[in-house]
């Protein structure tokens, strides 16, 4: 597993509302549905895109937007254009006074927006990623990524523009497919840029010593590690594998093994019906108590808990989170 996989891992689209939006200016949307994630390509136009308090950022055709939640953002035509329509939670859509628009703008098959031949296009791909392991994947982006059409082709969009109107069987699964490739296409070219802050485990994926023990720790999670067996096998001594791993990763390899082994463990209790006892032999815990003591020291609720709705991780609710293609909602 290489540094990219283990951020993407985990988070996948499950039945994500995804959409065209055709707006005709003036226009601009109010986002607070406390989604994730959520990218954004332009087609035809432009938009502007920018969370509270931050500069806008202009996106032309071709351009693409990655933008993490929970914090509500504006996406307009023209900066400073007053929001005539408010996404909420689960893509409800009303404008700001409290009436509904779902009808008024629906405009087709995943097609929505105030004229059906507005000058503005842009195709939305909205992603719930309640697993933990899209946790770290959310803490290694900025609030908003943006990439310039000439610093990234992708023959997926295509694909999606062209997918994203029709209503055949198994539609929403292949456009779900459709979407994670586009999204690991763009972070795999986020990353490789300079100015990408990417967390310090990811950077140190690629250190000879502490890259090979990470990507044991990550493909082997169960395996009873100690800091003597993943040196013996790295090839380099205990101290000295534990003191560079904490100075790359920026915590000691038991330490980050726990995080690693309970980021899986959330995302088996959110992604699976698995038991608890067989979750906990899955990620390297001798069994449920051991799982469970572990989870809600560091989680601060229980792995039962967690699975049916608990607080979780910063006091989210572990069954929060939009979903797609929901009648009624943006992407109906």
């Amino acid at each position: 597993m290489d540094a990219l996989a283990g951020l993407l891992d985990g988070p996948r689209a499950r039945g994500a509302l995804l959409l065209r939006m055709v707006m005709e200016p003036p226009w601009a949307v109010r986002i607070e549905d406390r989604a994730p994630l959520c990218l954004m390509c332009v087609t035809h136009g432009e938009a502007w895109i920018g969370h509270d308090g931050g500069r806008p950022v202009r996106l032309r055709p071709g351009d693409i937007a990655v933008a993490r939640g929970p914090e509500p953002y504006t996406v307009s035509g023209a900066p400073g254009t007053p929001p005539q329509a408010l996404i909420g939670h689960g893509g409800t859509c009303h404008t700001l006074h409290g009436e509904p628009l779902e009808e008024t703008m629906r405009l087709g098959v995943r097609t929505w927006g105030n004229a059906a031949d507005g000058r503005h296009t842009l195709l939305v791909g909205t992603y719930a990623m309640e697993g933990e392991v899209g946790r770290r994947l959310l803490d290694a982006l900025p609030p908003l990524v943006h990439l310039a059409a000439d610093a990234f082709t992708c023959p997926v969009v295509p694909l999606l523009e062209d997918e994203i109107g029709r209503d055949e069987p198994g539609q929403s699964v292949f456009l779900d497919r459709v979407l994670d490739l586009l999204l690991i296409a763009v972070l795999r070219a986020w990353f490789s840029r300079p100015e990408a802050a990417a967390p310090a485990w990811y950077r140190a994926m690629g250190d000879p010593v502490v890259g090979p023990a990470l990507r044991l720790l990550q493909n082997d999670p169960a395996r009873p590690w100690t800091v003597a067996s993943l040196a013996s096998r790295v090839g380099v001594s205990r101290a000295g594998l534990a003191r560079r791993f904490t100075e790359l990763v920026g915590e000691p390899p038991m330490t980050y093994l726990t995080g690693w082994r309970l980021a899986l463990a959330a995302d088996l209790l959110r992604g699976t019906d698995a038991t608890v006892e067989s979750i906990a032999r899955q990620v390297g815990y001798s069994g449920s108590f051991a799982l469970s003591a572990a989870f809600k020291r560091v989680r601060g609720v229980g792995p039962q808990e967690y699975r049916t709705g608990g607080v979780g991780p910063q006091g989210h609710r572990a069954g929060g989170g939009p979903q797609g293609h929901r009648t009624g909602g943006v992407g109906s």
